[in-house]
């Protein structure tokens, strides 16, 4: 292990590829804490203190921003519009034909795929950066309204100068996405992912320190050796997956002979990844957004509907919530992987390469053979995802820790699948040098 580290080192392109990615990584990390023009950041350091960076219904982005978004910094936005941007490209293949028509098209089609999702992506930063200045103008960016400093976060309050955050913030979006496109071309791994797995990864220390301090030392030494655990039932579910044979017969073209292969289709147990996580959590938000912008701010009691949903979908630590959030990542596990695997295609395309599963018959028969074998695959890879994303909610009730626990939801996901996809491209390269890889 060590040596194949060292022989990383050794590498020239190897060694310039992983300094230029790392380089871009501080770089990252960097605009993460330069405050955004007109913030007062004194004022959002002791409100970050005092509220103990709970950040309310914005958690989720807070988390995919390592933390930037609640300093409101020039990166406070993070790569969650390119995030959000991309499922959506995603969505409209199904009900947009030239978008299905552009990702048949290969590489050409792709790339036209891709200037449609920047586009997309500064149209939502610019809208997320205008809800986040009207959020913190009001004082309810931290879920609070009782503190202070919480109500004084911009030093003016002119349109001018919201105007220059909204620029600013939607600026850095567009500069952390060129940054990811550059990792992605000149470095290691996808750039996108290596900085969601940066923002994240920053998130660890102040978590676990945070459950320190909270309940003790020994409780500290067992959730991490629970996440120790989990970690290593992750990578293994990560990596599980159906393999289906497929055979392709024998074609003679002129005097070569083609085909007469055999190989087979991958059918990963977790086809979804981590977008139902990030579907549900959005989804769950809107009830208590909703409520927040109808509390009355004369100090009135609320409406019975605020107050019912403040009881029991605000914190996350209520069954009821843990109930609909793990219901509502499994629906979405079922649709989105039926929007991302088309056993119709996957058949025609077989077919008309000569390829066949043995057993099956050729054209609709393999397409429901794959829609049956995908829809039991389907069902432990949804419950899988449903539990993983509870741990966090568990943890919240049990240990005192925040919504951001490391050991579960998307964190872990994020975290333990770029890590393998990372890993999988540093090990690559050195095969193709060394004919020996970084794991053995």
């Amino acid at each position: 292990m060590f040596s194949a580290i060292a022989r990383i080192f050794r590498t020239p392109d190897l060694r310039r590829k992983i300094g230029f990615t790392l380089g871009i990584i501080a770089i990252y990390r960097f605009g993460a804490h330069v405050p955004a023009p007109f913030i007062s950041y004194p004022n959002v350091q002791s409100c970050l203190d005092q509220t103990a960076g709970a950040g309310g219904l914005l958690s989720l982005v807070n988390l995919f921003s390592g933390g930037a978004l609640l300093q409101l910094s020039i990166f406070a936005l993070g790569v969650m519009p390119y995030i959000t941007a991309t499922i959506i490209t995603q969505l409209l293949r199904v009900v947009i034909p030239h978008f299905e028509t552009l990702h048949k098209e290969g590489q050409a089609g792709q790339a036209k795929l891709t200037q449609y999702t920047r586009y997309l992506t500064i149209a939502l930063a610019l809208l997320q950066s205008t809800t986040l200045v009207t959020v913190a103008r009001s004082g309810q960016l931290f879920g609070v309204t009782d503190i202070a400093e919480c109500n004084n976060l911009l030093t003016n309050t002119s349109w001018f100068t919201q105007a220059m955050i909204i620029i600013t913030l939607t600026a850095g979006t567009g500069l952390v996405m060129w940054m990811a496109e550059l990792v992605t071309e000149r470095g290691i791994g996808n750039g996108m992912s290596l900085l969601i797995f940066t923002s994240i990864a920053a998130t660890f220390p102040g978590a676990l320190g945070a459950i320190w301090a909270a309940r003790g030392f020994e409780i500290f030494l067992l959730v991490l050796a629970i996440g120790i655990v989990i970690v290593a039932l992750v990578v293994f579910v990560e990596q599980s997956q159906r393999r289906i044979p497929v055979q392709y017969a024998k074609r003679m073209v002129g005097r070569r002979t083609y085909g007469g292969t055999n190989t087979y289709i991958p059918i990963k147990v977790n086809m979804a990844g981590v977008v139902p996580v990030i579907f549900a959590s959005s989804l769950l938000y809107i009830p208590a957004l909703i409520a927040q912008f109808n509390t009355p701010t004369d100090g009135s009691a609320p409406p019975e509907w605020v107050t019912w949903i403040g009881q029991y979908f605000t914190t996350g630590d209520h069954p009821l919530y843990m109930a609909v959030y793990f219901l509502l990542i499994v629906g979405f596990t079922y649709f989105y992987v039926a929007i991302t695997f088309n056993p119709v295609d996957v058949a025609d395309n077989m077919k008309k390469y000569g390829g066949f599963i043995p057993g099956v018959r050729a054209g609709r028969p393999t397409a429901e053979y794959l829609d049956f074998v995908l829809t039991r695959i389907t069902f432990p890879g949804s419950i899988y995802l449903g539990l993983i994303a509870l741990i966090p909610l568990i943890a919240l009730a049990t240990v005192q820790a925040n919504q951001n626990f490391p050991f579960g939801g998307a964190s872990i996901l994020i975290i333990v699948g770029v890590g393998l996809e990372t890993v999988k491209q540093i090990d690559a390269q050195l095969q193709q040098r060394h004919y020996e890889g970084l794991l053995r």
